[in-house]
């Protein structure tokens, strides 16, 4: 299944949000990093210094949104004068063409030195290959210039984005639109729309909207238009709906026509976190027979093929409609699962979150066996960063995207990620996801990790690494379990590793050595809030931040402490220890705003790591 892009989309991009990234020598002729990764990126030829004046050709087939952004990169780069004709000096191509690669959302990227041609297997593919060309401008003396490379790329999945579908406070719309916006920055395609706090997908499923909420609707729609994003609205009728009503089913069409007048062209039923033990209408008994597995997926099966049939291949330009089953974290075949491989129209994606509801890995075997079981490729709904249940009270999730088997685009046909009540940071690991369901060959996590925090920190390489500082603080991945699937701090855990190895053989040196890393700690916060990073993302970190400096000067203090005892100095290792007493009880004291559903807790920062090495510098000081 392949996603089309229309030329419809609207031509008005917001370019307030794109990601500086940080300038290079243009003088060294090495790759640049792109993210998402390539499937092919090569130098070409030597980097291309950008004039004031360049010639910009289009034909019917340049994408709107994609020649807004190119405009508005020129604009930023130094370009004074933009013009059509006549083509001659730096000439700047963007159509689609026959040369870019062949799937869908592919394009080709060539730097010469007269120009620069950008062609798209489509309008997104356009837009993709802008994309490519915001990240090869360098610095040259007082200008730009433009790295000597030549790619070709597509994504190696249909679908790549983020579902909205976390428990708890909700975004407000000027996140929705921030992170729409990151979404076609980084090449993801899909953002589904399946807010917890918007009743009128829930409990009010049958209900219209009210115009003001259209009207908010509208323009999350527009937003995601004009980023080549597809806005899915996933309305959830299964607290409620009587399969067997055709009211019922009146009631989801006319609901979904409400916001296909919107422009939203991709559908969702999900069917998640509901019961199949009882009927909501006496009706569907008799239609289905006695509540169970494969009566409740007779059911579904029933509304959503019934939806494929008179909605979705009735509209123009709708997308295959999908949803979430009911048993969407196993592998073991059920009779719910064979009503869907042998009854689901062949068009309907079908969402999985793996293992397990947070599933601490996902290989090809199982996506191998859960495509066999639902009788299609699986759409990954992975649940990481989220951070609405217990295991992750009190914490920010942000390590890397990891322990995603490359090859599974074999199995998978897309993957979004479920983040976090904080959008901002949950961009961190978003930005991995959507470089992996690019290509997920060629995805490394210790690349792209870094990159992700470049982003934030608007490239600027001290505030980048304090952002890497920080984000080993938190990066801890829990589960439903007692056994993370991501370490806590393995950075600090390193060094502090490293330091008691050489303290205990008697190398008192490694004392300066943590101490350097532990001002890294204490000053963080401040470099964070320095001006350079995103202000959402310092804004919701806020309560992070100040516990990471008062647990940074906790550590530097008590390191003093062990460095006065050390040289017998017991008056200064005693007021030491105090102060240091002092500011761990002032760390611990810091909480979270009531922005997670797990309310006001310890804003935790390092934990089990962190805090047990001062206890243990403690007891070495004081004996």
């Amino acid at each position: 299944m392949t996603l089309r892009r229309r030329a419809w989309l609207a031509a008005v991009v917001a370019t307030s949000a794109l990601a500086v990234v940080p300038p290079a020598d243009a003088s060294t002729g090495s790759i640049p990093v792109v993210s998402p990764t390539p499937q092919q990126i090569n130098r070409d030829a030597d980097d291309v210094s950008l004039p004031s004046s360049v010639v910009l050709v289009t034909d019917g087939t340049t994408d709107g949104p994609a020649k807004d952004l190119l405009v508005s990169l020129l604009k930023q780069h130094g370009v004074r004068k933009i013009s059509a004709a006549p083509q001659r000096g730096f000439v700047i191509r963007l159509a689609t063409s026959g040369d870019a690669p062949t799937p869908a959302e592919g394009y080709s990227l060539a730097v010469r030195r007269d120009g620069v041609t950008i062609n798209g297997r489509d309008g997104a593919g356009q837009y993709y290959g802008v994309q490519t060309l915001r990240q090869l401008f360098l610095r040259s003396g007082h200008g730009w210039a433009v790295s000597g490379v030549a790619v070709r790329d597509w994504p190696n999945m249909a679908l790549r984005g983020s579902i909205e579908g976390f428990y708890g406070p909700p975004w407000t719309n000027d996140d929705r639109v921030r992170q729409i916006k990151f979404l076609g920055e980084t090449k993801a395609n899909t953002y589904i729309y399946s807010a917890k706090d918007d009743a009128y997908l829930r409990a009010q499923w049958r209900d219209p909207y009210p115009q003001q909420e259209l009207d908010a609707l509208g323009q999350l729609v527009r937003t995601a238009n004009a980023n080549h994003v597809d806005f899915t609205y996933a309305l959830s009728p299964g607290v409620s709906i009587c399969f067997s009503s055709p009211q019922d089913v009146a009631a989801v069409k006319a609901k979904f026509q409400a916001v296909y007048d919107l422009g939203v062209r991709s559908f969702s039923l999900p069917f998640d976190d509901i019961s199949y033990t009882k009927w909501n209408c006496a009706g569907d008994q008799m239609a289905f027979g006695a509540p169970g597995q494969a009566a409740a997926g007779k059911a579904q099966v029933s509304l959503l093929n019934e939806i494929t049939k008179d909605f979705v291949k009735t509209h123009d330009g709708v997308r295959p409609l999908q949803t979430v089953p009911t048993e969407y974290s196993d592998l073991k075949d059920s009779p719910y699962k064979t009503q869907l491989r042998e009854n689901l129209d062949p068009s309907v994606v079908v969402q999985w979150t793996g293992t397990a509801v947070v599933p601490p890995s996902v290989t090809n075997d199982e996506a191998q066996q859960v495509s066999t079981v639902y009788g299609r490729k699986v759409f990954l709904w992975d649940n990481y960063p989220v951070n609405d249940y217990e295991q992750s009270a009190g914490r920010l999730l942000l390590a890397p995207y990891a322990h995603r088997e490359a090859g599974l685009s074999k199995y998978l046909n897309g993957i979004v990620s479920n983040p976090m009540n904080q959008e901002a940071a949950s961009e961190v690991a978003e930005f991995g996801v959507a470089d992996f369901s690019w290509n997920d060959a060629g995805y490394s996590p210790d690349r792209s990790w870094p990159q992700a925090l470049a982003r934030l920190a608007g490239g600027d390489p001290r505030a980048t690494a304090a952002l890497k500082v920080f984000a080993d603080l938190e990066h801890l991945a829990p589960v439903f379990g007692p056994t993370p699937w991501q370490p806590q701090a393995p950075v600090l855990a390193a060094r502090v590793a490293d330091f008691w190895q050489h303290w205990n053989a008697g190398d008192h040196r490694a004392l300066d050595k943590l101490r350097s890393y532990a001002e890294q700690i204490r000053n963080a916060p401040a470099v964070i809030r320095g001006g350079q990073v995103q202000s959402a993302f310092v804004s919701e970190a806020g309560p992070w931040l100040d516990a990471t400096a008062l647990w940074g000067d906790a550590m530097v203090t008590r390191l003093d402490a062990l460095a006065a005892a050390t040289r017998r100095d017991h008056a200064t290792a005693q007021r030491l220890t105090a102060a240091a007493d002092a500011l761990v009880k002032q760390a611990e004291a810091v909480k979270t705003g009531n922005s997670n559903r797990w309310g006001v807790r310890q804003a935790l920062v390092g934990d089990g790591v962190l805090d047990a090495f001062l206890v243990q510098v403690r007891a070495e000081t004081v004996g």
